[in-house]
């Protein structure tokens, strides 16, 4: 294939789409499975059981599909997924996962990740975010669609980061963060609810007040969780329009099992 590199150092047994393109230096093992019009950037090495889908862009010096930081990690054949459509930066890690959670870290698609971003095993991301650079997630964590992570943020283990949330530069963020909430610090604080992101994704006024309403009952009223669940659930037979996203905020607080911010 004249598209990779004559120093790259590819396996023979990795199946690469005949539009991929590799650069100098990069090695890609065998069990490496890579989509149509992927770029590979020099000196990239992926490996392990890694497979990588459409249109990714990935930058020099990408070290994916290693073996997870993880003592109890024993060779078994665990594996990491990324979509398509992603932009992957310099000297970001993704790591595969591990036999003790689904043994799976999955990245999913159109995600913005800059440098030096750090994904360990068993991360769950999802589609449309942003991590700024060397944003950090530990082991087990799930980030929701459209969430953004400032740099130099970390993120605790098996903690989760709901859709559309939005998490300041140098956070410490070792609890749940609720869909839509604007948080940052060390310690972490909610600050509000992330209403310019959510227009510039044509959030209908209707929808963005239901979600200042719930965000009202769950950070502004004093109300305990049980009683902000309850207030959210007769909130969304006021807010019809707006109901699913008042839904979805009270479904992750009441599945919480760290705690969430506040």
């Amino acid at each position: 294939m004249s598209n990779i590199h004559s120093t790259a150092i590819v396996d023979p047994a990795a199946r690469i789409d005949s539009t991929v393109t590799v650069g100098p230096y990069a090695v890609v093992g065998p069990h490496v499975r890579i989509g149509a019009r992927t770029s590979v950037g020099a000196h990239c090495v992926i490996e392990g059981h890694t497979t990588i889908g459409e249109d990714n862009q990935i930058f020099q010096f990408a070290s994916l599909g290693a073996i997870p930081q993880d003592k109890k990690y024993a060779g078994e054949p665990t594996r990491l997924v990324i979509g398509n459509r992603n932009t992957i930066r310099e000297f970001c890690t993704f790591n595969i996962g591990t036999a003790q959670d689904l043994g799976v870290t999955t990245i999913g698609d159109d995600n913005w990740i800059m440098a030096y971003v750090h994904i360990a095993h068993d991360c769950v991301v999802g589609n449309q975010t942003i991590l700024a650079n060397n944003a950090t997630l530990a082991g087990h964590v799930h980030i929701g669609d459209w969430v953004i992570v400032g740099g130099l943020t970390g993120v605790h283990q098996f903690s989760r980061i709901g859709a559309h949330a939005m998490a300041g530069f140098a956070s410490h963020i070792s609890q749940d963060v609720p869909p839509f909430m604007m948080v940052d610090g060390n310690p972490l604080a909610v600050r509000g609810f992330n209403i310019e992101g959510l227009r510039r994704r044509g959030f209908s006024a209707e929808r963005i007040n239901a979600i200042k309403q719930a965000h009202r009952a769950l950070y502004r009223q004093g109300l305990t969780l049980e009683a902000a669940i309850s207030t959210m659930t007769e909130l969304m037979a006021e807010h019809p329009q707006g109901a699913d996203d008042i839904a979805l905020l009270r479904d992750f607080v009441a599945s919480s099992q760290r705690g969430i911010a506040r």
